[in-house]
């Protein structure tokens, strides 16, 4: 029977793969491990972190929890961009969005990034991807496609049945696999599937940095519908894992993505945009039960899970550094700081709009900044809405509870709402922010001169980290991004203006 090269070499190869399985080194505890663990990671899409079971969080989340429980959770994870494609090829490569050049969203790598299937392939790991992809090029994320997860009610029922199969026939051939579970789960739009019955609207609490609208409690609701979904699913997988009998093999991570798609989370630099959700668990490996303070950049996890394979490091692939000895519990600071970055160039109706955002985080403070303070961050797409609502139309099957502010505001006499307004789409060249204090970053300390020295340090090891990159002056850096049509397009624009 006729077969295929790569066929050939898995059956040739399946004797030694399944020998590295049976080796295995001794644990703290004094049981054995496999060398090479199988790795699960289950990733949600537009999941505020602080809306999770194990952070506090509102929505129910019972399989979370327990992974919570029985392994470690990050309270200071933070991603570089909160959009999908930097956000993921940041996760899978190890690298920032300013040496792979997936800034923008709907951004591809350059065909030089490596990423998880370059290294654990040569560890004799299967590397496969179910679900959402959001990557690219083919060349730098050559992951095993096992397809797509549908936005329909049938979607858990799919990935678990695709899981299942592909667990199985890893286990048969003896080779440790990763598998990357990637959920619709969390993304506008809402309602598309999951138990509405599981949250009542009305009684849903709103975070501070929100006005309450019947708007965004509709969407608020659809949200968590889908995040509770995506528990479920966090749920299976675990239980397909114990029916194949890899449960003390498997490492299981649990990723939230960024921040939701409400105000001031998806799309900024604000906590809730960057701050991840992450939480992983290993029987016997990872200690039960406990919290890693040090901050986590998401450029770490890959070469985390290169080492918890049994791979060597090498630095010079890596903008992030290994943090596998705090996933088992050693609570040591990797990072004085993390960097964030958002550019809305290419994003649906900003196709030549340039507003850069940069901003560094330490454990307490957060500096942003916003070199273009004067222009508007976003387009008119959410004035256009408002006043489609104001015109009596109904735009709820729509995701735009922002709109509904602008409404409200036209009668609302407190003053956080218009605040909260106007920040929608203006920013302050410089934001400084004590999360001790407020977590929501709603209060600007600049100019208090009881944090002048923290600005100046922050704002020095801001420049310090662009000037790495060459990224000094964020508004050229991303003039260049915009796609060469659309500066075509720009400058008949302004012709046209002069005239």
């Amino acid at each position: 029977m006729a077969c295929s090269i790569d066929s050939y070499l898995r059956r040739l190869h399946a004797p030694v793969l399944a020998l590295f399985q049976i080796l295995s080194v001794w644990s703290a505890d004094g049981s054995s491990k496999a060398i090479h663990p199988n790795i699960v990671i289950l990733l949600g899409d537009d999941i505020d972190r602080d809306t999770l079971g194990p952070w506090g969080g509102e929505a129910i989340t019972p399989h979370l929890d327990q992974l919570a429980a029985e392994g470690v959770k990050f309270n200071r994870c933070y991603a570089t961009v909160a959009m999908c494609a930097p956000f993921r090829q940041e996760l899978y490569s190890g690298r920032t969005p300013w040496r792979t050049g997936a800034m923008p969203n709907h951004s591809q790598s350059s065909k030089d990034t490596k990423s998880l299937p370059h290294y654990l392939k040569p560890l004799g790991y299967r590397v496969a991807l179910l679900g959402k992809g959001h990557i690219g090029p083919q060349e730098a994320y050559p992951f095993e496609k096992l397809g797509n997860i549908p936005m329909r009610e049938d979607a858990n029922p799919i990935a678990l049945e695709r899981a299942g199969k592909y667990m199985a026939e890893a286990k048969e051939a003896g080779e440790p696999f990763c598998l990357v579970v990637a959920s619709h789960d969390g993304h506008a739009p809402f309602h598309t599937h999951g138990d509405m019955s599981a949250y009542d609207p009305a009684k849903l609490s709103l975070p501070k940095d929100a006005i309450d609208t019947p708007e965004y409690r509709h969407n608020l609701h659809g949200n968590f519908v889908e995040v509770t979904n995506l528990d479920k699913l966090l749920g299976g997988l675990r239980e397909l894992i114990a029916e194949h009998e890899l449960t003390e093999d498997t490492l299981v991570i649990f990723c939230s993505e960024q921040g939701n798609q409400f105000p001031f989370s998806k799309w900024t630099c604000f906590d809730g945009g960057l701050a991840s959700g992450f939480v992983a668990a290993w029987p016997g490996v990872i200690p039960a039960g406990i919290e890693s303070e040090p901050i986590l950049r998401l450029s770490d996890i890959t070469p985390s899970l290169v080492e918890a394979a049994g791979g060597e490091i090498n630095a010079d692939d890596f903008d992030g550094e290994s943090q596998w000895a705090n996933f088992k519990g050693a609570n040591e600071k990797v990072h004085d700081y993390t960097f964030g970055a958002f550019s809305n160039c290419n994003i649906i109706d900003n196709r030549e709009r340039v507003f850069p955002i940069r901003s560094i985080r330490d454990e307490r403070y957060t500096l942003i900044w916003s070199p273009k303070a004067e222009a508007e961050v976003t387009s008119n797409t959410t004035l256009t809405k408002a006043l489609a609502l104001l015109n009596g139309e109904d735009i709820k099957g729509e995701f735009d509870p922002a709109a509904s502010w602008l409404v409200k505001l036209e009668t609302s006499a407190d003053p956080l709402h218009k605040q909260l307004v106007r920040r929608l789409h203006h920013r302050p060249e410089w934001a400084l922010y004590d999360r001790e204090s407020d977590p929501n970053e709603l209060s600007n300390l600049v100019g208090n001169p009881e944090y002048a020295e923290v600005q100046e340090r922050l704002q020095g090891a801001l420049e310090a980290w662009l000037s790495r990159w060459g990224d000094e002056d964020p508004v050229a850096t991303e003039t260049g991004f915009v796609k060469p049509n659309n500066k075509a397009k720009a400058k008949g624009k302004e012709k046209a203006k002069k005239k």
